[in-house]
């Protein structure tokens, strides 16, 4: 997928926070959004002990030393908070985070993510994600409707190991916006030049747009 979708996710990711809100940017895309925020006063929150982190450091104010959890240079913003990993999970786990955005390997049509294991692959630790996916208000998934290989992300069960039983709330893709309900995914808007039709048999299952009108 090419940069300008990738920004092309984060942007409409922003467009879905609010002010005041505390926001967890898992690795990848998810820390993209950064670049969408304006003037908004949102608080950026990094598991590794970082709540106010700011846009991404320019080549003369870069400090090796300051990293999110995916190990990125960033920069802080006045009011930040440094903090042991112990007090940045118990913020997690205590319900404080409002937003999480989050990468993703799979995710079916009830919500229920995959975003740490590939099978047949050397595992390094589930990290972050199944507090994140268990303790935040709302969970955003910001990932490509295809893998690599060309296989869909968005499927009917789960193949790879499971991030929580919990089910997430948005899946912003470089196709389509899907919310998951009650009654499983649904289509909330159309991003990529494609009927509903068409991307229904790329993903092997019928879609349903959540209202009867398509949002543009």
């Amino acid at each position: 997928m090419s940069q300008d979708k990738r920004h092309l996710i984060a942007k409409r990711i922003s467009e879905e926070l609010e002010e005041g809100q505390v926001v967890n940017l898992g690795i990848g895309i998810p820390t993209l959004v950064t670049q969408y925020l304006g003037d908004q006063e949102i608080y950026l929150q990094s598991e590794n002990g970082l709540l106010g982190i700011g846009p991404p450091p320019e080549e003369e104010n870069l400090d090796i030393d300051l990293i999110n959890a995916g190990k990125e240079p960033v920069t802080y913003l006045k009011g930040s908070s440094f903090f042991s990993s112990a007090d940045s999970f118990a913020l997690i786990r205590g319900g404080h985070v409002d937003v999480a955005i989050l990468g993703v390997l799979q995710v079916d049509v009830h919500g229920e993510i995959a975003n740490w294991a590939v099978p047949n692959q050397p595992i390094l630790g589930v990290g972050g994600a199944m507090d994140l996916v268990t303790g935040a208000k709302k969970v955003i998934i910001a990932a490509t409707l295809f893998n690599k290989n060309g296989e869909p992300k968005l499927v009917q069960n789960l193949t790879y190991k499971t991030s929580g039983i919990r089910r997430v709330d948005l899946f912003v893709s470089d196709y389509a916006v899907f919310e998951f309900t009650e009654d499983g995914v649904k289509v909330v808007e159309i991003i990529e030049d494609i009927t509903i039709e068409v991307l229904s048999e790329k993903l092997g299952f019928e879609l349903d747009y959540l209202s009867a009108v398509p949002m543009a």
